[in-house]
């Protein structure tokens, strides 16, 4: 063995003796409901097929991320028409039906009774505004020479309206979400942009031709925009060291039986447009 190499040897057996193994504490609160209840009708669908998912937070270590619901009583109702809406347990987390009714303007209650407790919300059916026109450019983002796609949507006059409005391409995990609110384009067309910006750390690609984009645009209310104005900020700051500590999000789901024992996760009810665009 070369000296060269025997020191650095002897510098990999300090280092090694040196090592403490720090055990972090890190804060662990008691699990909670997550109530994923998005009922989502999509146009030119009937909307009668719809998903409830039920789950419980489990500690930041913990092998299983998500412990999902089993046995608890999921039903919807129509607050207008009176219609209930039965969820059928599938033991696996999901509560499903294939005979909800969605009607525009109308308010539902969501009930989920779990562990004895009863949790409740309600959310009123929101329309959403016709797309005008999807198409690629590369006029409006950061780089010139990139591409992006563009939403173009008709926002009608004198009423106040709040959209949402999302973006997956293929390539990439996480999707792009867009809040808005009609404040200042009320009456006239808007379009929003979606550009990719390379980066090789993130294995993230500009716009390739073939890649494939799903567009979803919901008509939402302003309890839910809101929330999702939380939402994305924190996501969006969850790389900035000097960004606000984020805290657990309480959506519209209360518990009438132990108000202290809130639930995570969020009941809403909204009419979709939903398309694909395929960068040429």
């Amino acid at each position: 063995m070369k000296p060269f190499h025997i020191l650095y040897f002897c510098f990999l057996l300090i280092g090694a003796s040196c090592t403490d193994v720090i055990e972090v504490d890190v804060p662990e609160a008691p699990p909670r409901l997550t109530i994923e209840a998005s009922l989502d009708w999509e146009r030119g669908t009937s909307g009668s097929d719809q998903t409830i998912l039920l789950s419980t937070s489990t500690p930041y270590f913990a092998e299983q991320k998500i412990a999902p619901v089993l046995g608890a009583s999921v039903r919807v109702t129509n607050e207008d028409s009176g219609a209930e809406f039965v969820f059928e347990d599938q033991n696996n987390g999901e509560y499903t039906t294939s005979s909800f009714i969605p009607v525009i303007g109308n308010t539902y209650a969501l009930e989920v009774i779990y562990n004895e407790e009863r949790y409740t919300a309600k959310e009123t059916l929101v329309p959403v505004s016709d797309i005008v026109d999807v198409y690629q450019s590369t006029e409006d983002g950061e780089d010139e020479d990139a591409l992006e796609v563009n939403v173009t949507f008709q926002d009608p006059e004198g009423i106040e309206n709040y959209y949402f409005l999302r973006f997956k391409s293929e390539a990439n995990l996480f999707p792009e979400l867009y809040y808005i609110k009609d404040e200042f384009i009320d009456g006239n067309e808007f379009t929003i942009y979606y550009e990719k910006l390379a980066d090789e750390d993130d294995g993230i690609t500009e716009f390739q031709p073939g890649e494939t984009v799903a567009i979803a645009f919901y008509g939402i209310s302003k309890q839910y925009h809101d929330y999702l104005r939380l939402l994305v900020e924190q996501y969006e700051n969850a790389g900035n060291p000097f960004s606000p500590t984020p805290v657990p999000l309480v959506g519209n789901c209360v518990n009438t039986d132990n108000p202290e024992n809130i639930a995570y996760g969020y009941f809403r009810v909204t009419e979709a447009i939903k398309t694909t665009y395929t960068i040429e």
